[in-house]
Parts: structure tokens; sequence; C-alpha cells
């Protein structure tokens, strides 16, 4: 009798210390997600640092935020992983991946990974200005180290939260679906933000270029990040994470001063400059959910029109909303339209649309290569998504 009482007294113990490990744990995957909206706060931050007041220090308030979130988010899946890997029960140790004798879950390795990239992308920036200059292009080979590394740890947000979402019960999977949406919002808005040379403005609008690039990775990221959402609307809220991050950011930074000290001046600002408007996002992210309800199972079909129906629907929403931006209707503090580094040569060109290549043929050939696009694009989401749906660890 008395071993039985014992016995019935020490498994809700047990229990309790494993439940207390598991909830002491769940602290790095709101750590990552933290680092993650600091580090795409840091580099709208960044961009409109730039635009604003030039590339005066590497010390500078968004790269100084941007390092520290890197940080926090590098050190406290290291933390996890050594946890796990001289502390965690046999359960814990099986839901994870084990690398050079350590474990840790999938998405810990992939933001330690992250962090590496950016903490290298430093002294890389550095040399590269020193080396050729001052520029203020978004899109350089130091950039893109320190892109693939803030990518890389939006991506092991997303896989910590899908781990965790996948052997959730019901009643938990509504709250991880919520924050899976959060780092899915915030992939897309990092990817967005690279795009901003070439697809961000209404004067790029009426011109194919616009649709062509970003039919490259847009669908995918809605595609492969909506397959293995629990919320029944996953890419209509990915998107508006995404627009409401953007609008919060624009609103935000047009509050504070800012004086240009890196010469040449043309545009002497007084405030930092913004964001464009967040593109329409949400609209073609309503019609994926919509086509994926209707086309389950059916992956090429599902893509084909997918793809088809994204460049549709971004045209049909952009083509009148660039005329709209280009109005003074737009120029004010909530659109936020017609605010220009101060570098740049004020002129009408301010209020036209850019357009590459003239005449109905050379827009509709380019139309057809976005669609084209847009439908390999779906197709490697939907694959991609499919792996994903099935991460456990």
């Amino acid at each position: 009798m008395s071993t039985t009482i014992e016995a019935v007294e020490t498994l809700p113990a047990a229990e309790a210390g494993a439940t207390a490990r598991t909830a002491e744990r769940v602290w790095p995957l709101y750590a990552v997600l933290f680092s993650s909206v600091s580090i795409v706060v840091g580099l709208i931050w960044d961009i409109s640092w730039h635009r604003s007041i030039g590339r005066d220090t590497f010390w500078s308030p968004p790269h100084v935020l941007e390092q520290l979130a890197a940080l926090v988010a590098g050190s406290s899946c290291g933390w996890l992983v050594l946890q796990t890997t001289f502390r965690g029960s046999t359960a814990e140790k099986a839901a994870t991946v084990k690398f050079w004798g350590f474990r840790g879950p999938l998405g810990a390795w992939v933001c330690i990974w992250g962090t590496l990239m950016m903490i290298a992308s430093a002294p890389f920036d550095n040399w590269w200005h020193d080396a050729y200059g001052l520029d203020v292009k978004i899109i350089s080979p130091p950039h893109m180290v320190l892109a693939w590394g803030m990518i890389a740890i939006q991506v092991g947000a997303m896989l910590m939260t899908l781990a965790r979402q996948n052997r959730a019960t019901p009643a938990e999977q509504g709250r991880l679906g919520l924050l899976y949406a959060a780092s899915a919002g915030i992939l897309l808005t990092m990817h967005v933000t690279v795009l901003m040379e070439y697809a961000a403005l209404g004067n790029e609008m009426h011109d194919a270029r616009f649709y062509r690039v970003t039919a490259i990775g847009i669908p995918l990221i809605l595609m492969a990040t909506s397959r293995p959402s629990r919320l029944r609307w996953p890419a209509t809220t990915t998107a508006a994470i995404y627009m409401g991050l953007g609008l919060v950011l624009m609103w935000t930074l047009e509050l504070f001063p800012a004086t240009p000290k890196l010469a040449p001046i043309y545009n002497p600002v007084t405030r930092m400059v913004p964001p464009p408007f967040p593109l329409l996002l949400v609209v073609p992210a309503v019609a994926f959910d919509l086509l994926r309800r209707r086309f389950t199972g059916r992956d090429w079909q599902l893509a084909l029109l997918a793809g088809i129906a994204f460049v549709a629907v971004m045209l049909a929403a952009h083509w009148w909303w660039a005329e709209f931006l280009l109005s003074p209707h737009a120029r004010n503090f909530f659109f936020a339209a017609d605010q220009w580094d101060y570098n740049a040569r004020l002129g009408d060109w301010r209020y036209r649309f850019w357009i590459f290549e003239r005449g109905a043929v050379p827009l509709l050939r380019g139309l057809a290569i976005a669609a084209v696009t847009a439908v390999i694009s779906s197709r490697l989401g939907l694959w991609i998504g499919s792996g994903m749906a099935r991460v456990q660890r």
C-alpha cells in the first residue's frame, strides 16, 4: 500500500516538474519573436536614416538596434540548445535536431546561423564603404549578407513556432497560430523592404517591371507560410500584419526631426524620410486564401490559378492606386507621398509614371512574364509549405 501511495504522489510531482521545464523553455521563442520585430524596425529605420541623414557612422541607433536584436536571438537560442543538450529530458531531446553533439530545435539552429551572418556583415560593410565609398543602396554585397542573416532569424522564429504548433493541443494552436502569422508577416516585411528600390513607389506601378519583381517572392512567401497555418485566413492575416507594421513605422518615423549631414544635399529635409505606403498585398492574399479552400490537394491547379490571379489582382489594385499616390490628395502625413531623399534633385519627375518599356505590347509581354513567374513562385511556395507543415522539431 505504501508503495502505491508513493507512486501516486510522485507522478504528479514529476509531471509538474516537466511542465515547469517546458514553460521555462518557452521564453526563447518570445525572445526570438521580439528580436525579429526589433530587426525589421531597425532595418526600416536604418534605410530612413540613410535617406534623411546619410551614413555617418556604423554606431548609428538603427545599426545598434539591429545588432543587439541579433545577439538577443542568437544568445537565447544558444541558451536553449545548451539547456536541451545538458538538462533536457528524453522527450525534449527527441523533439530536437542534433548538430555537432548539441541538441536544439531546428529553428534555433537557423537563428544562430542568422545571428552569425548579421554580425559578420558589420565589418564587411565597413570595409566595403572604405573601399568603394559611402553608398545608400539597399542591394550591395554586405547588405545582402546582412539581409540573409535577418531573413534567417525570421525563418528560425517561424520554424520554432511551427514546431510547437504542430505538437500542440487544439486549445493551444490558436495562440501559436497567431504567433506564427506574426513571424510570417515580419518575413514578408523583410522581403518587400529588400525590393524597395524596384517596387515600392506609385511612379513604378504602371510599368511591367513592378509586377515582374513582386511576382518573384511574394507569392512564394504567402503560399509557403499559409499552408502549415491553423488560421482560417492565413495569407490575409500575414499580409495584414505586414501592412500594419509598415504603416506604424511610416507614421512614427515622420514624427522625428532630421538634418542631412552627407553632401551633396539637394533636398534639405527637416524630418525623417519614411518608407513608402505599404503595397496592397491584402488584396491578392484574400484571393490566395479563397483559392486554397477551393483547390485543396490540387497543387498544380492551385499554383496556376494563384499565379495568374496574383498578377491580375495586383494590377487591378495598384494601377489606380498609383494614380492616387501621385495626386495632391496623397501628399500628407497619412499617405506620406512625395517624400524624397535629401540628395534627390526635385523636379516634375516626382509626379510622372516611370515607364521603362513604352507601349501596350511590352506591357502585356511583361505581365505575361510576371504571371509565369508568379505561377512558379506559387508552386514552389506550396512545396515548401508542405514540408513546413511536417515540422515537429
